[in-house]
Parts: C-alpha cells; sequence; structure tokens
C-alpha cells in the first residue's frame, strides 16, 4: 500500500485511480492487510504499478490527443432483475420548441425526474442539434451539466456546421437524484481578432426537441408507509401518462364504483396535464402498482390484511408482484368505504405507517359555482403572483431570452355582451437603454400578437435618488393598461410576455455589455374577468372536450350523475373511471359529490347533468332518448350489430346562408368497422340540462375516445353536438337543436338585439339625440323666460 502512495504522489493519474479505489475499498470495510499476507499485498501493488506505468507511458508515446474532447463513459453495471429502458424526450420535458441558443454565452435547462420506486443504473444523452457555419470552431462549443456539474462538453466541427447532428453522450447514473437539472450553456465565437458583437447573427445553436435522455433503470422496493403517497402509485417525478389499474370486484355495485371515482378524480388532478388512464380488473396485475377499492366482504383473495373494523386506507405488497404495492381502499360497509375514499384524497397529508383508520371525515360544504382551484377567479382582478409557483419565473435576462408563460384556465362560457376585452394592468421593469433603439415587450395570447411596446430609454434621473427594495438596480419602470380582445380568449390560454432587449451599439465594442438585460413583470400586475357573464350556446363538445363543462361548472360535480349499463363492461368502467380522471384534471378538485347512477334511476335524475357511459349500441338508456339523439347507434329498432355490422343514422339540421334550417334530410348506415361517437343535447324534459354520451359500436372502442381527449390536434376537431372517431380520424358536426344556459342582464340582451340592425340602431340614436336636443332646448328656453321674469 505504500508504494501505491508513493506512485499516486509522483503524478501517475492510473495509478492515483487505482490508489482511490482501494481506500474506497478499503472503506467499505474489507481491509486487504488483514485479510492478505504481506507478500500477496506487496505482489498485487507491484504488478498493478507496472501496469498503470506501461499503460501511462503508452499514452505519452501516443499521437497527439485530437482536438475533439473524449467523453469517458459511464462505469458498467451489471444486468440487474425487471431494469427497464426509458426513453425521455425534451419534448416531455417542456421543451416542445427547439431550445435556441444565441449570442456569445447562453443557457438554458430542462429538468428530469427519476420516480422513488427505481434507480438509476446507466444513462446517456442523446443530443440532437444544429450550429452555425460561421463559428470559430475551435472556440465554440456546448457544455452539459447535471445539478450544476460539467459533466460532458460537444464540440463543434467545420464538417457537420449548418446539418443535424446526433450525438451519443453517456452520463454517470450516480449523479442523478430524484429531480435533476440538466443544463446546456452555450459558448459561442466568430472571431478572434477583434471585439465581439453579442447579438451578432452568426452565434447561434439550436438543439432538438427530440433530444432524448435513455435511461436504465432498476427497481428499489419501498416500506408499506403511507407517508410516502401519492407516491409510488403516482410520483411527480414521472412525466409520463399516469396508468393506474384499479381492482373492483366483478359485479361492483354503484356506491363501490362512485368511491372508486372519487379516487380517479383525485389521481386525475395530480397527474395534471400528464393525463391518467385507469385500466379495471377483479384480480391483482402483475409488475404494476394498483388500487384496491372494495369492501371488506368483497376484498380478492390473497391479500394479508388486519381485521376490518371501519373505514380503512393501507399500503401492501402485491401478491403478484413482490416489488410493487397495493393501496388498499376498504370498510365494511358502502358509507365506510365512501369514508375511507373521502379521507385519502383529502387528509392524506397526515397519514404514516401501513395503515390507517378513519375516525371521522367532513368533507365540507358543496363548492360553489366556478370556484375550481384550477380555474382563475371571476370575480375580482387576479394578480400574476397568484399565477406562478414563484416570482422568479417573472424575471429574465438577456437580450432575446424566452418569454414569460401564464397559463389563464377560464370557465368557456365567459361571454362578453358589448365586445369589451379582458383588463390587463402590466407594470414591468427593464435595462433601459441609454438612446431610442429597438427594445421592446410584446404581448402575445395563444401565440396572437395583442399588442408590442418600444421600451423608452433611460431618463438622466434614472441615475439619482434612492432606490427601493426590492426592485431590480438599474432598471426603469414602467406600466400599461390594455385590454386583450375578448374573441381571442378560450378556456384555457397562455399569456406571454417577449422581451427584446437590444445592446447599444455606438462603436465597434461599444455594444459588448459585462452584465445581460434584465426584466421583470411586477408580481403585482393584474388581469381581469369579472366584467364578464356566463352565457353560453349548448350543445358544445369544445367546451366539454377542453374543460368538462357543464359539468365542471362544480368542482365536486354536485350537479352530475354519470350514468353507466345495469352491468358495465371492464372497458365502460375504465371510460368511467377515466373520465372522473379528466373531470378532476380539468378543476383540480377530487369529484366528492358525483352521483352514479344506472339506465333505471335516470327518471329521478331530472335536475343533474348526465354524463353517460354506453359502450353497447342497445343501452337502455340510448333506446330511452332515441327520439333526441342526435346521432343512433345501431338505430331504427336494430338492438345489436348483426355480422359485424353496426347500423348508424343522424338527421342533418344544418344552418345554412339564408338562416334557415333543413330538416328533412337525413343518411342511414351500415358500418362494418369501429365507430365512436361523442353526442351532446338538451336533457329530455328538463330545460337547461344537458347530457354528453359516450358511445361506440362496440365498448371496446370507447378507448378511441379516451385517446381523442388526450391529444390536443383531435380535441380541436371536436365541436358541435356530434363527433365521430374512426380510425383515429374526428368529423365533427351539428344536427340538432341548441339551447341556452347561463344568465344575461336585460340591458345586455337588448342591446345584443339592437346591433344585430345597425340601420334601425342608428335611426333610433339619431331620434334619442334630436329628443334629447329638443328636451334641452326647451329646458334652455324655460331658463331664460324665467330670468327675464325676474
Amino acid at each position: 500500500m505504500s508504494t501505491c502512495r508513493r506512485l499516486a504522489r509522483c503524478g501517475h493519474p492510473v495509478v492515483a485511480w487505482a490508489h482511490a479505489a482501494m481506500l474506497q475499498y478499503g472503506a467499505r470495510g474489507v481491509q486487504p492487510e488483514a485479510d492478505l499476507s504481506m507478500k500477496a499485498v506487496v505482489s498485487f501493488c507491484l504488478s498493478l504499478t507496472l501496469a498503470a506505468s506501461a499503460l501511462y507511458a503508452s499514452v505519452l508515446s501516443a499521437a497527439p490527443a485530437p482536438a475533439t474532447p473524449v467523453i469517458a463513459p459511464a462505469p458498467a453495471s451489471a444486468p440487474v432483475a425487471d431494469a427497464q429502458s426509458v426513453h425521455v424526450p425534451f419534448a416531455a420535458l417542456g421543451a416542445y420548441q427547439p431550445i435556441h441558443l444565441r449570442g456569445l454565452e447562453d443557457a438554458r435547462s430542462v429538468v428530469l425526474g427519476v420516480r422513488l420506486d427505481r434507480v438509476v443504473t446507466g444513462a446517456r444523452l442523446r443530443l440532437r442539434y444544429t450550429y452555425s457555419p460561421a463559428l470559430v470552431f475551435a472556440l465554440s462549443h456546448v457544455k452539459l451539466s447535471i445539478n450544476n456539474e460539467v459533466v460532458a462538453t460537444v464540440p463543434f466541427d467545420k464538417e457537420h456546421a449548418g446539418s443535424v447532428v446526433t450525438q451519443d453522450i453517456p452520463l454517470d447514473p450516480r449523479l442523478f437524484t430524484d429531480y435533476n437539472d440538466f443544463g446546456l450553456r452555450f459558448i459561442g465565437h466568430y472571431t478572434v481578432e477583434q471585439c465581439e458583437d453579442p447579438a451578432n447573427t452568426a452565434l447561434w445553436a439550436d438543439i432538438s426537441p427530440t433530444s432524448e435522455f435513455v435511461l436504465d433503470t432498476a427497481p428499489i422496493k419501498l416500506p408499506n408507509d403511507l407517508a410516502l403517497l401519492p407516491a409510488p402509485f403516482f410520483d411527480a417525478r414521472d412525466v409520463g401518462r399516469l396508468t393506474m389499474p384499479f381492482v373492483l370486484p366483478a359485479s361492483a355495485d354503484s356506491a363501490t364504483l362512485r368511491s372508486a371515482g372519487v379516487l380517479a378524480s383525485w389521481f386525475g388532478a395530480l397527474a395534471d396535464y400528464r393525463y391518467a388512464r385507469f385500466p379495471v380488473s377483479s384480480s391483482f396485475p402483475a409488475n404494476v402498482h394498483a388500487v384496491v377499492v372494495a369492501t371488506s366482504a368483497q376484498l380478492p383473495a390473497g391479500l394479508k390484511l388486519p381485521p376490518i373494523d371501519g373505514p380503512t386506507i393501507l399500503v401492501t405488497d402485491n401478491p403478484a408482484s413482490t416489488d410493487r404495492k397495493l393501496l388498499v381502499v376498504t370498510g365494511r360497509t358502502a358509507a365506510e368505504l365512501d369514508d375511507a375514499a373521502y379521507a385519502l384524497v383529502l387528509g392524506r397529508a397526515a397519514m404514516s405507517g401501513s395503515a390507517v383508520k378513519v375516525a371521522h371525515i367532513d368533507i365540507g360544504k358543496p363548492r360553489e359555482p366556478y370556484d375550481a382551484p384550477r380555474w382563475m377567479p371571476t370575480d375580482r382582478p387576479v394578480a400574476f403572483k397568484e399565477l406562478v409557483d414563484q416570482t422568479s419565473q417573472l424575471q429574465v435576462a438577456g437580450g432575446a431570452p424566452e418569454p414569460i408563460r401564464l397559463n389563464l384556465r377560464v370557465p368557456p362560457d365567459l361571454f362578453s355582451w358589448n365586445s369589451a376585452g379582458v383588463p390587463l394592468n402590466l407594470k414591468y421593469r427593464y435595462t433601459a437603454p441609454t438612446v431610442q433603439n429597438n427594445s421592446a415587450l410584446a404581448i402575445d395570447i395563444n401565440d396572437q400578437l395583442v399588442k408590442s411596446f418600444r421600451l423608452p430609454p433611460a431618463k438622466t434621473d434614472d441615475t439619482q435618488g434612492r432606490f427601493q427594495l426590492p426592485i431590480l438596480s438599474g432598471t426603469s419602470g414602467a406600466s400599461n393598461a390594455l385590454d386583450i380582445p375578448a374573441f381571442r380568449v378560450g378556456s384555457s390560454n397562455q399569456l406571454q410576455l417577449r422581451f427584446n432587449l437590444e445592446s447599444q451599439k455606438a462603436g465597434l465594442c461599444a455594444g459588448v455589455a459585462s452584465n445581460p438585460a434584465r426584466a421583470a413583470v411586477d408580481p403585482d400586475s393584474t388581469i381581469d374577468f369579472s366584467g364578464f357573464v356566463h352565457y353560453a350556446q349548448l350543445p358544445n363538445l369544445a367546451y366539454f372536450a377542453n374543460s368538462g363543462f357543464p359539468f365542471t361548472r362544480y368542482a365536486d360535480l354536485s350537479q352530475t350523475a354519470v350514468v353507466i349499463p345495469e352491468h358495465p363492461s371492464d372497458n365502460e368502467i375504465e371510460a368511467m373511471l377515466t373520465m372522473f380522471g379528466h373531470m378532476g384534471q380539468w378543476t383540480g378538485f377530487p369529484s366528492l359529490r358525483a352521483t352514479v347512477a344506472r339506465p333505471a334511476d335516470v327518471p329521478k335524475l331530472a335536475q343533474k347533468d348526465l354524463l353517460v357511459i354506453g359502450g353497447a349500441p342497445s343501452s337502455p338508456v340510448f333506446a330511452r332518448w332515441r327520439g333526441v339523439l342526435p346521432l343512433s347507434i345501431a338505430g331504427d329498432g336494430a338492438q345489436s350489430p348483426k355480422d359485424g355490422v353496426a347500423r348508424a343514422a343522424f338527421s342533418v339540421g344544418e344552418r345554412w346562408r339564408d338562416g334557415k334550417r333543413v330538416t328533412h334530410g337525413g343518411a342511414s348506415l351500415d358500418e362494418s368497422g369501429p365507430l365512436a361517437a361523442l353526442m351532446g343535447f338538451q336533457s329530455p324534459g328538463t330545460k337547461g340540462r344537458s347530457v354528453v354520451a359516450l358511445a361506440a359500436t362496440a365498448d371496446g372502442h370507447l378507448t378511441d375516445l379516451l385517446d381523442v381527449l388526450e391529444r390536443s390536434d383531435r380535441v380541436s376537431q371536436v365541436q358541435g353536438d356530434v363527433s365521430l372517431v374512426r380510425s383515429g380520424g374526428v368529423e365533427s358536426m351539428r344536427v340538432g337543436d341548441t339551447y341556452l344556459v347561463g344568465y344575461v342582464p336585460w340591458y345586455a340582451k337588448l342591446w345584443s338585439r339592437a346591433v344585430e340592425h345597425p340601420v334601425l340602431l342608428g335611426l333610433l340614436g339619431a331620434l334619442a339625440g334630436l329628443l334629447i336636443a329638443i328636451g334641452a332646448f326647451a329646458a334652455l328656453q324655460e331658463l331664460a323666460a324665467r330670468r327675464r321674469g325676474v
């Protein structure tokens, strides 16, 4: 060992590595000197020294090292049982568009999470990038870092300049934690003979959103502890779609399904943009975590549980996979099962241990209309600080930084009766130029320009006086009030604030700044939707597909009943639970007061909005409404498809340019292929109540509708009162009558009618003006007469 220490001090890098490895070997509790004879130790060390010296000499005598940096591979790992290889593209981490790196130095980052129940055993980055052919390649490169530790550099060369380059870069798996900030820092130069302009167009590199991390992971057996919830069943570190199997009794009653729906809506709210699907079975699924919902008498065999003497929540091993978990929600009765579900979604933050028994639960008062946590308040101005997790998200730096993005989710039935816009009171600060240039702030809503402001230069008194914290030192402040056109705002919106801060260019090197320009939007800036009323024309499936309206009008779904067949299949229950998940995703709140009903219960639900899940063409609930259905699957008395053919019939009721409605058109189709439909109409016999139905030629095709709701390009095609899904394509139409929901003041109705007749409105305006003039003239004449009388 002493020989190894001396050689390590002499500068032999390989020996130094070997010495460090032996020290680490000893630190793990293994003492070679204690187990081997001194002769063996000396022999081992000398052999290692000779081999290392030979290797070191060969490296020194080799040809000069290439200019391209060599990226050392991560240590190899032995095969692990149940290992998985996961591909995570940058697009799944929020980098939907190419990452643009500009200037002499620019940095961007993406955050990669690793599930709590997995450990990274191997990793590599498959980087796809393009760079400018005008760079000085010996000086330009991209530095890669993980959690602020540089792990590799990506050099540029002339041969591949201007074209897409794909490079696999090994990463050390020991650097990965639960959340990993992966940084890309661009260092660019276009000349070595003079000062460089940071805004020169030659300084660029683009990272493709198809770049991806390839992670080899192995499972970790977690303890049975409720304190880990919602992990491992839902893990916020996982950006993929949540697929959570539910284990239910073979013939689950409505109460059990309702409890499962509450849990599904909770998981959907947690999953948010990831979406969630809930396959259903009556047995334990293998190799996955799962949720078990049943009364104690209906729990599947094979579970080793303590005696159930009340509402109980527990975590246990999955008998089908020992390293997977089951979340068991149970009780002796349906009421206790409800209490256990409520306690889980409302009080899981206080839970610990492998099991808890619920002593008491209070779900609070029913929700008020339009108070969903994920929707913006529409009764007051909303400050920007309420729309971000941290106020640092409202600050940017650099000449052309990424835009500040604010997500605005509002109820879809907001109605602007006087064509008013959305008031925006914007306050911002920025590094002001000393002379007028092209520095500007552009305000976009949903990628449409609203207005662009030129940023004024600094004033002479900006360098005098006192500063009050917190502000950005050396910056100027400004504010603007403007209206966002109401027609550009939908239910799900994104407000984008784009700063463009140009550098000063009074000479060749005068534009070079040691510190980048900075800008910030004041957290107390506001946007105000309170001047709008809630009024909408239904059916409009676009409202449902984008925000779950009208069901999500009450966040707890207290005005909603979900109607399923008397004997639903697993696919139909999966569709029901997945729709509950969507409701939670749209509102951010579990569906605590939703009703689950069967076709025989429909007459009792006149005062509720109905969401109908019916995969079979012969569903009794569809037969009850055959006269008002905009689309009849297996209609005309047919009870079921014959010989693989399903019959679909609908009547055409489009409005033509002359305003007349065609009521005698129609079509009858015999479908040999799969067909799924989303339909909306007014509940028969109840004014203002809505029905949205999911139907298909067979219950297995209900998943086609669920797939549509998870794709933004397909959701945008869902409109009208009928949307047909065939082979992934969506065709929408309006074939039935419309109805109105909401409230509009009488003066708004009068004004809306008046603007439809501009000529008459003009005549009435002139007449009103004449009457006012006559009245004013008469009043002045009377006043003059009184003065003369005096």
